[in-house]
C-alpha cells in the first residue's frame, strides 16, 4: 500500500474530477426540459451526497494519526467505489 500523502492525494484527485463532472451536469440540468431538470437534479442530489460521503472520509482520513489511516483507508475506498460508481451511471444517463 502507498503511504498516507500519496493516498489522500489521489483520493483528492478523484474528488477534483468528480465535482468537475457534477458541475458540468448542474450546468446541463439548468437548461434541461422541466421534466428531465426533475430528473437531473435528482440524480445530481444523489451524487451530491455521494460526494460528500466520499470527502467526509477523505477528511477523517487525513486527521488519522500513525498506522490508523489504513484501517480508515478501507471506508474510503468503500466510498469511493460507490461514488465512482455513481458517476458512471450518472455519465451514462446525462450523455443521452
Amino acid at each position: 500500500m502507498t503511504n498516507r500523502n500519496e493516498y489522500v492525494e489521489n483520493l483528492k484527485v478523484h474528488l477534483d474530477q468528480w465535482n468537475s463532472e457534477i458541475a458540468k451536469w448542474e450546468a446541463k440540468a439548468k437548461i434541461a426540459r422541466t421534466d428531465l431538470r426533475i430528473d437531473y437534479e435528482m440524480r445530481l442530489e444523489a451524487l451530491r451526497k455521494q460526494r460528500d460521503e466520499a470527502k467526509e472520509k477523505l477528511d477523517t482520513l487525513q486527521k488519522s494519526a500513525g498506522d490508523a489511516w489504513q484501517d480508515l483507508a478501507r471506508g474510503a475506498d468503500e466510498a469511493w467505489t460507490k461514488m465512482r460508481e455513481a458517476v458512471e451511471k450518472a455519465s451514462a444517463h446525462f450523455q443521452k
